[in-house]
C-alpha cells in the first residue's frame, strides 16, 4: 500500500469512529429526555460519562501499546466485536431515581446505555495514531488528531440537522448500528497495513531512542492537565447557561460542545497559521469578552449567549494550541492524549459534580474564566518593555503603576456601573481603559488575572456576590434560584434568568394571583370559575409548583395535588418564604419526582382539571409534550375533565405541537393569550383541551375574556421516538 492511501485509510477510520463517537452523545440524551426530563444537568452529567469514558478508552490505547502491534490488532477487533454485542443501542433498564439522587443516578443510567460501545470507539483517535506513526515512512502523527475532532464535530452537527429531524430514535440507532459495522471493517483493513516486521523499540512507533527516552516530569503533565481541564470545564458551564435559558434540545448542547472539538481541528492543524492568530489575541479576547459575559449574563438574551459561546472557541483554541505546542515526541503519544483526557474529565467533574454542591450559583463559569488568563499564551506585545529598551527595574515599576492604575480604573467603573448604568458610553471607555492597562501587564499572569476578575465583579459580579452572602440563592440538580424582596412591595423567585413567580407583600394583597397566572390569564380564567364550570368537590392536578400561586384559586370541598421535581422548590413554600400554599392549600398532597411518571401512577380518571406548567426557567421539558405524555395526562383525567397547558416562551412556539397532539388524541383545543397583563401579573399563554368541545364553550362562556381556536396546522406529531424542535423556534428572536 502506497503511504498516501496508508494515510488516507487511517485519516479515514479516524473520521468514522470519531464520526459515531460523538453523533451517538446527543442521540442517547435524546433517548434518556423521557425519563430524564429537560434539566441542564441531564446534559452535564451525560458528558461527565462520556469524559470518563472517552479517559479509559485513551488508557485502554495507552496500556495497548505495551504489546506488539499485531497482538494490538487482535485485542481490539475483539473488544470492538464484544461490544457489538450491546448493539442495537437502547435506553438500559434502571428503576427510576429516588428524590435527590439524580446526580449519581442520571450518569449510571448513561454508563449502562453506552458503555461499552464508548469505551471500545474511544480508544479509536489514539490508537490509530499509535498505529499509524508504527511505519517508520509515517510522518507526524498528531495532526490526524485534527480530523479526529473534525470528524466529531460533523458527528454533533449531524445530529441536530440531519438525524433528528429525519429518523425516528429507532431508526437512529439502527443507521449507528451500520456505522459500527463499517468502523469494525475499517479497523480490520488498518491492521492489515500495519509493517509487517515490529519496530525496534517497546514503544512500537517510529520514533528514535532519543524521543523513546524523552523525560516528561510532573510540571508538564500538570501543565497538560490545567491546559485540558479549563476549556472542558468551560464548555460544560457554558452549555449550562444556553441549556437553561433557551431550551434542553441537542441542537443547543451541540454548540458548545461542537466548538470545543472544532478547537482542537484548529490547535492541532499542520497549518498553523489559524491557531497563531488565536494565540495573538487570545489575551486581550479573554480580557474582553470574559468581563461582557459578566455584563450581559443576568439579561439571559441572544447577545450574552453569543459571547459565552465565542469566549469558549477563544479559549480552547487558545489553550489546546499550547497543548498541541508542549506536544511530546511520538513515542509518548498515548501518554500525552492520556494526560489530556484525564485533564478533560477533571474540568468536567468540577463543573458538573462539585460546583453544583459547592456553589450556590454558576460561579464555576467565572472561576474558570479567570483560570483560563493564567493559561491563555503570552502575545508578542507581552515583552513591550524590552521592545522600548527598558531596564528590568524600571519595567518592574510601569507594570506596578499601569496595575495600580487598572485598580482605579475598575474602582471608576465599579461606581459607574451603580450610579449611571444607563450610561454605556461611560462604561465602555472605563471598560476599554481596563483593558490596555491589564495587557501591558499580561506577562504579569497573576496581576492580569486579578484585573480580569476585578472587573467582572465591578461589571455585575458584585451583586451576584452579594446576593450569594445573604442567603437568597438556592441550586439544586435542576438549576438556581434566586428569592427577592423588591423594598415591602413583593417578592420574587427566578429560576436563572426566568421569573418564576411573584407574591405581593401589603396586607390584603398577599394570596392575589400575579404573574402568568392571573385572573385573566387562561388558567386563572378556567380555575376562577369554580363550581360553575368544574362541578363541586373537584379533583384538581397541576404539574409544577413554582411559588405556589395557583393554590390561592381553590374552592372550598376542593382536592389539590402538586407535582414538583424538585424538592428545592418545594422547600420556599414550605419555609416560608412564599405563603400560597401555606395559606390556601395546606393540606394538598405534594408529589415529588417527575410530573410523567408520576401521574403513570395516579388512578385513572383522578382529575377534573390538569395543568401543565413544568418551565425549567425558559426551557421547555419536551419529554412532557409529546403523545405518550399526553396519553399519560388524559389517562388520569377524568371523562369530562379540562386539560391545560402553559406555552409561554421567548424562543419556541409550541402551538404547532400542541394542535398535533390535540388531533392525535381527538381533543379540541382553544388558547388563550393574555396580552395585555400588566405587573403584578405578565402575559401568558395557555392552551385548552378537552374530549368533549362541549367542556370548552362551557370555558368560554363563564367569562367575557377572548379564547381563539386553535389554528390547524400540518406540524408532525411529537414522539419519544421523534420531535424535532428545529421547526418551531421563533429565529426572530435569535437575531
Amino acid at each position: 500500500m502506497s503511504r498516501s492511501a496508508r494515510r488516507r485509510l487511517f485519516i479515514a477510520t479516524i473520521l468514522l469512529g470519531s464520526f459515531l463517537l460523538f453523533l451517538v452523545q446527543p442521540m442517547v440524551a435524546r433517548m434518556a429526555l423521557p425519563r430524564l426530563g429537560g434539566a441542564p444537568n441531564v446534559w452535564n452529567s451525560a458528558m461527565l460519562v462520556y469524559q470518563a469514558l472517552l479517559l479509559g478508552g485513551y488508557a485502554y490505547a495507552h496500556l495497548l501499546g505495551r504489546l506488539a502491534l499485531k497482538k494490538q490488532a487482535i485485542v481490539h477487533i475483539v473488544v470492538l466485536g464484544l461490544a457489538a454485542l450491546t448493539l442495537p443501542i437502547a435506553l438500559a433498564e434502571l428503576p427510576p431515581a429516588a428524590p435527590g439522587a439524580e446526580v449519581l443516578w442520571v450518569p449510571l443510567l448513561f454508563l449502562a446505555t453506552i458503555g461499552p460501545l464508548f469505551f471500545a470507539v474511544s480508544a479509536q483517535a489514539p490508537l490509530m495514531q499509535r498505529w499509524y506513526a508504527a511505519d517508520p515512512q509515517a510522518d507526524d502523527p498528531y495532526p490526524l488528531y485534527a480530523a479526529s475532532n473534525l470528524g466529531s464535530f460533523a458527528g454533533l452537527i449531524a445530529y441536530p440537522l440531519v438525524a433528528e429531524p429525519l429518523l425516528p430514535i429507532a431508526r437512529q440507532s439502527g443507521v449507528w448500528t451500520v456505522g459500527y459495522v463499517a468502523l469494525l471493517v475499517l479497523v480490520i483493513f488498518t491492521a492489515r497495513a500495519l509493517p509487517k516486521a515490529e519496530p525496534s523499540t517497546s514503544e512500537t512507533t517510529s520514533a528514535s531512542p532519543e524521543q523513546s527516552s524523552e523525560e516528561i516530569g510532573w510540571r508538564r503533565i500538570a501543565l497538560w492537565v490545567c491546559l485540558a481541564a479549563v476549556p472542558s470545564g468551560l464548555m460544560l458551564s457554558t452549555t449550562t447557561y444556553l441549556t437553561t435559558d433557551i431550551v434542553a434540545m441537542p441542537l443547543l448542547w451541540v454548540i458548545p460542545l461542537g466548538l470545543y472539538l472544532l478547537s482542537f481541528s484548529i490547535a492541532f492543524a499542520e497549518n498553523r497559521g489559524l491557531a497563531n492568530g488565536f494565540a495573538r489575541h487570545a489575551a486581550a479576547l479573554t480580557m474582553v469578552l470574559g468581563s461582557i459575559t459578566i455584563l450581559l449574563s443576568a439579561q439571559g438574551s441572544v447577545p450574552a449567549a453569543l459571547v459565552s459561546v465565542a469566549l469558549l472557541f477563544v479559549v480552547a483554541v487558545a489553550l489546546h494550541g499550547r497543548l498541541y505546542e508542549t506536544r511530546p515526541s511520538p513515542a509518548k503519544l498515548t501518554l500525552f492524549y492520556l494526560v489530556m483526557s484525564a485533564g478533560g474529565v477533571l474540568g468536567g467533574a468540577i463543573t458538573a459534580l462539585f460546583a453544583p454542591v459547592v456553589f450556590d450559583w454558576t460561579w464555576e463559569h467565572p472561576l474558570l474564566i479567570v483560570a483560563a488568563s493564567l493559561l491563555v499564551p503570552l502575545p508578542a506585545y507581552a515583552r513591550w518593555s524590552e521592545r522600548l529598551g527598558w531596564s528590568a527595574s524600571r519595567t518592574r515599576v510601569a507594570m506596578a503603576a499601569s496595575f495600580a492604575l487598572a485598580l482605579l480604573a475598575i474602582a471608576a467603573l465599579s461606581r459607574a456601573m451603580v450610579a449611571s448604568p444607563q450610561s454605556p458610553l461611560v462604561v465602555q471607555g472605563l471598560l476599554a481603559l481596563v483593558v490596555i492597562l491589564a495587557l501591558l501587564v499580561v506577562r504579569w499572569r497573576p496581576a492580569f488575572a486579578a484585573i480580569l476578575a476585578l472587573a467582572m465583579l465591578a461589571l455585575g459580579g458584585m451583586q451576584s456576590l452579594r446576593t450569594s452572602l445573604a442567603g437568597e440563592r438556592t441550586r439544586s440538580y435542576f438549576g438556581v434560584y434566586t428569592v427577592r424582596d423588591i423594598d415591602d412591595a413583593a417578592r420574587t423567585l427566578a429560576h436563572g434568568t426566568t421569573l418564576h413567580g411573584v407574591q405581593l407583600r401589603k396586607p390584603g394583597l398577599e394570596l392575589q394571583p400575579t404573574t402568568y397566572y392571573g385572573r385573566s390569564s387562561g388558567i386563572g380564567l378556567a380555575l376562577g370559575a369554580g363550581d360553575a364550570l368544574l362541578g363541586k368537590g373537584a379533583n384538581i392536578g397541576i404539574v409544577g409548583l413554582g411559588v405556589g400561586t395557583l393554590a390561592c384559586y381553590r374552592k372550598p370541598g376542593q382536592d389539590w395535588t402538586f407535582y414538583e421535581i424538585d424538592p428545592a422548590v418545594l422547600a420556599y413554600s414550605q419555609g416560608g418564604q412564599f405563603t400560597f400554599v401555606e395559606k390556601c392549600t395546606p393540606d394538598a398532597r405534594m408529589v415529588i419526582g417527575d410530573a410523567r411518571l408520576e401521574l403513570e401512577k395516579a388512578p385513572a380518571g383522578t382529575y377534573d382539571l390538569l395543568a401543565i406548567d413544568a418551565f425549567s426557567s425558559d426551557a421547555v421539558p419536551l419529554h412532557l409534550l409529546t403523545d405518550e405524555a399526553f396519553k399519560v395526562y388524559l389517562r388520569s383525567l377524568a371523562p369530562d375533565g379540562l386539560l391545560l397547558v402553559h406555552i409561554s416562551n421567548r424562543y419556541i412556539d409550541l402551538v404547532p405541537a400542541l394542535d398535533a397532539a390535540a388531533r392525535a388524541n381527538g381533543l379540541t383545543a382553544i388558547r388563550r393569550h393574555d396580552r395585555g397583563a400588566k405587573p403584578p401579573r405578565t402575559s401568558s399563554m395557555w392552551i385548552a383541551m378537552a374530549r368533549d368541545p362541549a367542556r370548552l364553550t362551557a370555558l368560554q362562556d363563564s367569562n367575557p375574556a377572548t379564547w381563539d381556536e386553535l389554528e390547524r396546522t400540518d406540524h408532525p406529531l411529537w414522539t419519544d421516538d421523534y420531535a424535532s424542535i428545529l421547526p418551531v423556534l421563533k429565529w426572530e428572536k435569535f437575531l
